[in-house]
């Protein structure tokens, strides 16, 4: 169809539907709507104008009139759902979240804020499995998605982060939890396609089993039960991007908070504008730093420090 894939066409019609009221029959809501039902129950591949018509009562040629295709279909699908995550939220009004204000003292709360966005984002994943399905880097994302990469961000906010690194921390823990759901959706639908566990798949590859003795390392591993009881995906990488976050927040406070004191009285020295840094608060201060050195006596093989 003309303009299926016009990502002007894309934002004019995810903030339309945002921002209109909700009809009865056919409209762009209801067509969003039917298509995230047919996608929550058969995958990604499962929606088109034809079956979302069809579950309507229209054509799908009437469906056109409202949607260009399913480009812009998908990206309505998904600013829907997101509004799950705004809803949510005590801070939600209206389609919109307001940027949360981070917590009272420098950094304070982060991570519980990060790992609980990264909780909410893993949670309608699994809602809405079809969302790993999205392939692309060039959806547009509509209001209610901008809404929840505000409140990421605001997450992060006093932290010492520069903006970039902000950004840069969100997109690492997003990109993780994306991840694990497109790994997550895999799993489940080959088993859906062939009736058999992941499990139960890997337990019969005995043929498979009996070649691996000669790998000593995952020989071991596995000898001494490292395969019995796996760690749980999702919570072991998602600790682990955050202690990573958490060393680089860290560093940054430890070098904020590092100041130079006079190496002779302990007064805190301003940092020098350019060249040496300075070791002593004033003339005073060197001077009689000078008059110490002078008059304490020095191993013979030890440098004078002047």
């Amino acid at each position: 169809m003309v303009g299926e894939d016009d990502p002007d066409r894309s934002v004019e019609l995810l903030w339309r539907a945002a921002d209109g009221p909700v009809r009865e029959g056919l409209s762009v809501g209801a067509i969003v709507r039917a298509a995230v039902e047919i996608a929550d129950a058969d995958g990604l591949d499962g929606v088109s104008m034809r079956r979302v018509g069809e579950r309507l009562g229209f054509t799908s040629m009437s469906l056109y009139r409202h949607v260009p295709g399913k480009a812009q279909l998908i990206d309505l699908m998904c600013d829907t759902v997101m509004a799950e995550l705004s809803r949510a939220r005590p801070s939600a009004t209206g389609h919109a979240e307001t940027t949360a204000r981070p917590a009272e003292g420098r950094g304070s709360g982060w991570r519980e804020r990060l790992e609980g966005w990264a909780r909410e984002g893993w949670a309608l994943q699994g809602r809405h499995p079809w969302l790993a399905e999205v392939r692309g880097t060039r959806h547009v994302p509509g209001p209610h998605s901008i809404a929840d990469f505000d409140h990421a961000l605001s997450t992060v906010a006093g932290t010492g982060l520069r903006p970039a690194e902000m950004v840069a921390v969100v997109g690492l823990v997003g990109r993780f939890v994306d991840g694990e759901a497109v790994r997550a959706a895999e799993v489940a639908r080959t088993e859906r396609e062939t009736g058999q566990s992941e499990e139960d798949w890997w337990s019969a590859r005995q043929s498979l089993f009996d070649r691996l003795d000669r790998y000593p390392a995952l020989t071991a591993i596995w000898e001494s039960g490292g395969y019995d009881s796996p760690e749980d995906s999702f919570e072991f990488g998602l600790a682990r991007v955050l202690d990573g976050i958490e060393a680089l927040i860290r560093a940054r406070d430890e070098r904020r908070d590092e100041r130079r004191v006079c190496v002779m009285c302990g007064t805190p020295l301003d940092p020098a504008g350019s060249g040496r840094p300075r070791a002593y608060c004033s003339r005073a201060c060197r001077q009689r730093a000078y008059r110490e050195r002078r008059t304490t006596p020095r191993p013979a093989d030890t440098p004078d420090p002047r």
